[in-house]
């Protein structure tokens, strides 16, 4: 039996989800037909928008739908970037890092956590900017103090994007309440199907130029036929309570069975997702200890799953001054129906695990 314990990767499909999806499909049209079955399949459609910015903080006509986050990040930075230089936290996931390149970097501490004093100097040292700082980490789970960094952005006539693709769904999140220009949130990472995701935006920002221009779909600002029954199983995801105190018992319980073996919490005394650790082993390669879970029937992960299945020294780590110990640490991330029995089979196995791949130690007897 696999236990599954790499939600930040995906999250298992939610029942809730998978019957919304069934039921879209059921009802055939394009949404931009004018007939009947075209109008009976928007509704659909535009229901889920309502209920979508309901749940996060925006109007409807702000929210874009996209094939997930990584286009949502790709979208606003094309968008809101244009004619400003960029700035991007060190931990930045690799939406961001690829689609801004060449930009400035904001520092982070040992917990991961963004400087508010560094990005204040940054943005009165230059011309105006769209700053990208991620809502929570997807490694480590850090939360950044994003709606303080909103704040100083206002004031030195800055933009700011939220990737809070693995916030939504794990913590309360809202675009007004952060005070950001625009989010990207995905469906997959909090019990919704893949291939979708949408973009939130601040209502001064509600025309923007498309990164895939086609049949004036999405009011114009991303063409293409929208994924309806992805669309309605995404809704019906985000609209399931979340469970945060049943999953953060369940995370220290790990995190302690994991001490007990020699293991460091990286980002442990910062704020923190409450389904995710990040375990560093002090000599035990990740991608080493990636494998020996896998065979003990343990699925986690190192680093991001974005990486085409390759595991290297994570550049988050690295920003957090772990040194070779960036390359020696595992991402554990509890989905919504995590158990205590898998809880206790990780425990077991990492036991295990670590007996042998500590480094044995050295006698220096005489």
């Amino acid at each position: 039996m696999m236990r599954y314990l790499d939600a930040n990767a995906t999250e298992p499909l939610r029942p809730e989800a998978r019957d919304a999806m069934f039921a879209a499909m059921s009802v055939t049209g394009n949404p931009s037909s004018v007939h009947a079955a075209g109008r009976a399949v928007r509704r659909i459609m535009e229901d889920a928008r309502e209920s979508l910015a309901a749940r996060f903080g925006c109007q409807p006509a702000d929210l874009v739908f996209t094939s997930g986050g990584t286009e949502a990040d790709a979208l606003a930075i094309h968008a809101l970037g244009q004619g400003r230089r960029l700035i991007v936290g060190a931990t930045e996931h690799d939406a961001i890092r690829a689609a801004a390149a060449g930009a400035d970097v904001l520092p982070v501490d040992g917990n991961g956590v963004a400087g508010l004093e560094a990005l204040a100097a940054m943005l009165v040292s230059g011309p105006p900017a769209l700053v990208c700082l991620m809502l929570a980490n997807n490694e480590t789970g850090t939360i950044q103090p994003v709606a303080e960094a909103a704040a100083l952005c206002r004031t030195h006539g800055a933009l700011l994007h939220v990737d809070a693709v693995q916030a939504a769904g794990r913590m309360d999140v809202s675009l007004t309440a952060l005070g950001a220009s625009s989010m990207a949130i995905s469906s997959h990472k909090i019990g919704g199907p893949t291939g979708v995701g949408a973009l939130l935006l601040a209502p001064e920002h509600r025309t923007l130029s498309p990164l895939i221009p086609g049949g004036g779909q999405e009011r114009g600002r991303r063409g293409g036929t929208p994924p309806v029954a992805a669309i309605a199983g995404f809704a019906a995801a985000a609209s399931v309570p979340r469970d945060a105190t049943r999953l953060v018992g369940l995370r220290d319980r790990a995190e302690q069975a994991a001490l007990a073996q020699g293991a460091v919490v990286v980002g442990g005394h910062g704020p923190r997702l409450t389904n995710t650790t990040c375990l560093a082993l002090p000599g035990a390669r990740a991608d080493t200890q990636v494998i020996a879970l896998d065979l003990a029937g343990i699925a986690v992960s190192a680093g991001s799953a974005c990486s085409s299945g390759k595991v290297a020294a994570s550049h988050v780590l690295a920003a957090m001054g772990l040194g070779t110990l960036a390359g020696q640490a595992i991402r554990v991330s509890l989905p919504w129906n995590a158990t205590e029995a898998d809880i206790d089979a990780f425990a077991a196995a990492y036991a295990r695990m670590a007996d042998r791949l500590r480094p044995p130690l050295v006698s220096h007897a005489a």
